[in-house]
């Protein structure tokens, strides 16, 4: 009656998110008295895994895989807890595990519940604590199907080391042509930059920005940082940027360590996409900005003196500690 967790990789190599979820599953494990097991696709590699919890990593190696195919992955994700006799299901709030949900807890008749941030206050009933209102509150969830599904917000509880052995075993789920009616034909995306939805640090900019011909400071920032740019919904409708970098409750949602807002009023659509994310630095010229009401930092001033300092001393910090 091991806890199964659900391990995304891409070319072979886990992502972040696949050893937070790994994490979450050994302290859910613990709390249950029992151990984790794992499945992923087509990874090369499970030694890490071992050092997050994962007593046993059940790998699905088949090309027709390689790229993301829900019914496929749920049917697979499903096969593999009734093998292992999972009570628990744990995956991520990736958008990919958040199509994933509601097909696995369809094969698994589980409750599911989203957006969880803690362990489990109680484990009977089996109670989770979950972001509600575009994170603007909390709620107390208890889920009393037999089999329970668990969707972790991203960075919500952190990489806990828990060194074990972990063994690895070819798993070859029963899947059928249904499985495989929607097909991937292409993936397109940017491979020399960080994504939004991987990134521990975000640099966010707005109108305040005047034009796209300026954007190269915010660029240049996020390089600095290694961080991920992304913009307000008036700036990708302008065309400045892509829809891909828009952010907020009607964009991607944003969890991230650290979000820079650059030129930002802070508009509540955008406050929601945002909020979860840990500390918030607001850079504009308008003391008044909605923004700062909701910033753990703020700086009052121009952008374009406030970054290329920022810039410089950045640079200068790590010239120093290289």
């Amino acid at each position: 009656m091991s806890v199964l967790v659900y391990t995304e990789s891409e070319n072979g190599s886990f992502k972040k998110t696949a050893y937070e979820v790994a994490s979450y599953a050994k302290g859910v494990a613990d709390m249950m008295g029992t151990d984790v097991a794992a499945i992923s696709f087509n990874a090369n590699d499970a030694g890490d895994l071992g050092t997050y919890g994962v007593n046993r990593l059940h790998n699905v190696s088949d090309s027709k895989l390689d790229k993301f195919n829900a019914a496929a992955y749920a049917n697979a994700i499903a096969q593999a807890a009734k093998a292992e006799g999972a009570k628990v299901v744990v995956i991520s709030s990736s958008a990919d595990s958040r199509y994933l949900g509601s097909l696995v807890s369809v094969h698994l008749e589980a409750g599911y519940v989203s957006n969880v941030t803690e362990l489990p206050s109680s484990t009977d009933p089996f109670t989770v604590k979950r972001t509600v209102f575009t994170n603007k509150a909390f709620s107390n969830t208890a889920i009393t199907t037999d089999v329970k599904l668990v969707g972790l917000s991203k960075n919500a509880y952190g990489l806990k080391e828990n060194a074990t052995e972990c063994a690895v075993q070819s798993f070859e789920p029963s899947l059928n042509d249904n499985d495989f009616s929607v097909t991937v034909q292409s993936v397109d995306k940017a491979t020399d930059k960080v994504t939004i939805a991987d990134a521990e640090v975000v640099v966010s900019a707005g109108r305040g920005m005047k034009g796209p011909e300026n954007w190269g400071m915010i660029e240049e920032l996020a390089d600095v940082l290694g961080a991920a740019t992304a913009c307000s919904k008036p700036v990708s409708d302008l065309g400045w940027r892509p829809h891909g970098e828009h952010v907020g409750q009607t964009g991607k949602p944003v969890a991230s360590n650290l979000y820079i807002a650059i030129g930002i009023s802070g508009a509540i659509q955008h406050l929601a996409g945002i909020n979860s994310s840990k500390v918030k630095v607001v850079i504009n010229t308008d003391p008044e900005a909605p923004f700062f009401k909701a910033a753990d930092y703020g700086v009052v001033g121009d952008a374009f003196e406030v970054v290329p300092a920022l810039i410089d001393k950045l640079k200068a910090f790590k010239a120093a500690n290289a």
